[in-house]
């Protein structure tokens, strides 16, 4: 009786199998947006070779919140209290800039209760990923308006929608971010490629994700279903990304009109151009095409604005490279000699 030899598990360039990367089975609604998120981050980290040590996973409150349980299982992780993930991210990776930190909020912890947060966690350009799983509704607590619900949109007891919405990528572009896509749950080739793009990039990257509420927000007159956002989903481009540690060559892209953005760490955003000339490093071409969409009723996807070169808060900070978790006492705190010298300073 022959016995078979199981298949070698394949492996990324830091030795770890896909497996490392998973996380606890998703206790959310069957067919929810948030899990086929969950697939594209662990896909991203583990193409990337991210040690998943070196990963802190935050959260606030609502469904998009749980995900975090459910990729990396072997990375730190901390759930705050609604809408202040941004500010519990900020303390975390200042306090050890060596962590790789990864967000996941919803549209109601990050446009409603978390706005103020979010702001200033963008205009400081805090070196992290932020994804909104940007579903249009509460579904946590049975599935009302949210503030980047469209105008028009229709719950399923018949209520319309009648406030404007908050376009998050329009205010992460006013506001000083540095790296600002949006995607669909749906498309997880260009939603990899997105996030692989983010782990490359050296201030705040936001994704904002449609992601449809099978429960609440997938019926005949929602504008964040599957089915609208198929219908209605306007691409800027078709995007790969080629990280640094492999060579162009070897990546499967057409030949032809191509943009190539350099990431500070050499890796390669690459845009192939559908039927239009975009520039993704123009702050006021982005803002336009994110104004003629909405006013079309459609919503567009893709790398919609970065700046490579733009200063993170550890630059703005002027910090030390030593991560400040791991000073030593006598370097954090000043002895008499410095504080006499402040004081004739201020003499």
């Amino acid at each position: 009786m022959s016995v078979s030899t199981p298949k070698p598990k394949k492996l990324n360039r830091i030795g770890l199998s896909r497996a490392d990367y998973t996380g606890g089975l998703s206790t959310l609604c069957s067919g929810c947006g948030h899990d086929a998120i969950t697939s594209q981050i662990i896909k991203a980290f583990y193409e990337m070779g991210i040690n998943p040590y070196s990963v802190i996973k935050m959260s606030g409150i609502g469904c998009s919140s749980k995900t975090p349980a459910y990729f990396l299982s072997k990375a730190h992780g901390f759930n705050g209290v609604h809408g202040r993930m941004p500010s519990l991210s900020t303390g975390a990776v200042l306090a050890n800039r060596q962590l790789v930190c990864i967000g996941v909020s919803g549209d109601g912890d990050t446009a409603s209760i978390g706005l103020g947060q979010f702001c200033h966690l963008l205009r400081r350009n805090v070196p992290m990923i932020y994804v909104i799983e940007n579903n249009g509704v509460y579904g946590l607590t049975k599935g009302q308006f949210s503030s980047t619900s469209d105008i028009g949109a229709k719950l399923k007891t018949g209520v319309v929608n009648d406030m404007s919405p908050i376009d998050c990528c329009a205010l992460a572009i006013k506001m000083g971010c540095s790296y600002v896509a949006r995607s669909f749950a749906g498309d997880p080739k260009q939603l990899v490629a997105l996030l692989q793009g983010a782990l490359s990039h050296s201030g705040t990257s936001m994704l904002d994700i449609i992601s449809p509420c099978v429960t609440f927000n997938n019926h005949q007159g929602s504008t964040k279903s599957y089915k609208w956002a198929k219908e209605h989903e306007e691409l800027l481009h078709q995007i790969d990304f080629v990280p640094h540690f492999e060579l162009i060559e070897q990546v499967d892209y057409e030949e032809g009109e191509v943009r190539e953005v350099e990431m500070h760490d050499g890796s390669q955003i690459l845009l192939k151009k559908l039927n239009r000339d975009y520039d993704p490093m123009n702050k006021s071409e982005a803002l336009r095409m994110l104004r003629e969409t909405m006013d079309a009723n459609e919503f567009l996807t893709g790398l919609i604005y970065v700046n490579p070169v733009a200063k993170n808060l550890f630059e703005m900070l002027n910090l030390t490279d030593q991560p400040l978790a791991h000073l030593q006492q006598e370097k954090l705190r000043p002895g008499p000699e410095a504080l006499q010298e402040i004081m004739q300073e201020l003499m």
